[in-house]
Formats: C-alpha cells, sequence, structure tokens
C-alpha cells in the first residue's frame, strides 16, 4: 500500500477523534507544530525512519520533545503510530491531516513566488484576489526568486498562474521561432 494511502488513512482517523471528541481546533494546532518541528528538523526525520533505534526509544523522544506542548488525545495518537511501527510516515500523517483540516475549513494553499519581495499591502491584495477568484479562504507562503525578472508566479493545487516577464519572453520567443519556421516554408 502506498505511503499517501497509508498516511490518509491515520490522518482521517485522527480527524473522526477530533470531531468526535469536539477537539478540532486543539488537534489542527498539535498536528501543525508536530508537522512544522518535523518540517524543519530534517535529523529527526531520519531518527523516526531508522530502523536501528528501537520503537520504544523513538516514542520516548517524542514524548520529550512534545509532551508540554501537544493535547493528551495528539500525544495518545503520536504512540499509537510509533506502537504501529509507523513512525517513519509521521511527517506525512500530519501533513495529510493539515490538509484535510484545511478542506474542512475551506481554505486553500497557494504559493507565491515574485520577482521582488511584495510589500504587506501588495500581499494582502494579491491574497483577496485570490480569494475571490477560487471563492475560498486563501493561505498564501511568499517567495522571491530575481529570475523572473518581473511579475508572480502563484500555484495552487494543480492550478499555476504565471504572470512573470521570464514566462512572457519565453512565449514571445517561442512565438517569433513559429513565425520564422513558417516564413521559410
Amino acid at each position: 500500500m502506498s505511503v499517501y494511502r497509508i498516511s490518509y488513512r491515520y490522518a482521517n482517523s485522527l480527524m473522526q477523534l477530533a470531531e468526535e471528541k469536539k477537539i478540532f481546533k486543539k488537534i489542527t494546532d498539535d498536528a501543525e507544530l508536530i508537522f512544522n518541528t518535523l518540517n524543519s528538523s530534517k535529523e529527526l526525520r531520519s531518527v523516526l525512519k531508522s530502523p536501528v533505534i528501537k520503537s520504544n526509544d523513538k516514542k520516548s523522544l517524542l514524548q520529550k520533545i512534545f509532551e508540554k506542548e501537544i493535547s493528551n488525545e495528539t500525544a495518545s495518537f503520536v504512540s499509537f503510530v510509533v506502537e504501529k511501527n509507523r513512525e517513519d510516515i509521521l511527517f506525512d500523517i500530519f501533513k495529510e491531516f493539515i490538509a484535510l483540516a484545511d478542506k474542512k475549513n475551506g481554505i486553500v494553499k497557494a504559493k507565491v513566488v515574485s520577482a521582488s519581495d511584495l510589500n504587506d499591502q501588495l500581499r494582502q491584495r494579491m491574497t483577496d484576489d485570490l480569494s475571490k477568484k477560487t471563492n475560498k479562504k486563501v493561505s498564501a507562503n511568499y517567495n522571491v526568486d530575481a529570475n523572473l525578472i518581473g511579475g508572480f508566479i502563484v500555484r495552487i493545487e494543480d492550478t499555476v498562474y504565471d504572470a512573470s516577464v521570464k514566462h512572457q519572453l519565453n512565449l514571445l520567443r517561442k512565438k517569433f521561432s513559429e513565425e520564422i519556421i513558417l516564413s521559410n516554408n
């Protein structure tokens, strides 16, 4: 079975638990904390994936890291995942849980790459425009890539809006190449 399907099942189970106990917000906050911790620590992810380190040691390590930070329900869930020898996909499970929580809350993630740093006013305007376009709340992550020359690229799920000067120049170059080929025939 694929990692995606397994992590989805665990994430969905955690979602059901959160809804049943009416602690959705707390579990979501815990999931984001765990995901961000694992995302920022390649060493911790390596430890969790290591077949040499015993499960009990992994469980103790995770308890020490998160014991005062997460709810008892989330801590029990993490322990359960480790007991099932699935700690190697803990990162994927919480990534999937956050995606499910965002879907439930009507939030869509956008990745915006611009040629220069955008000020707060432009970021807010872009977020508002994207919210109108998608009819959902948008949570945007902004990055800078000077190679774009000007403009921006927005990626929302499988959709890409490319309004970069680099892209426009490539389109123009392609159009000129086609024109030259047609005029030579």
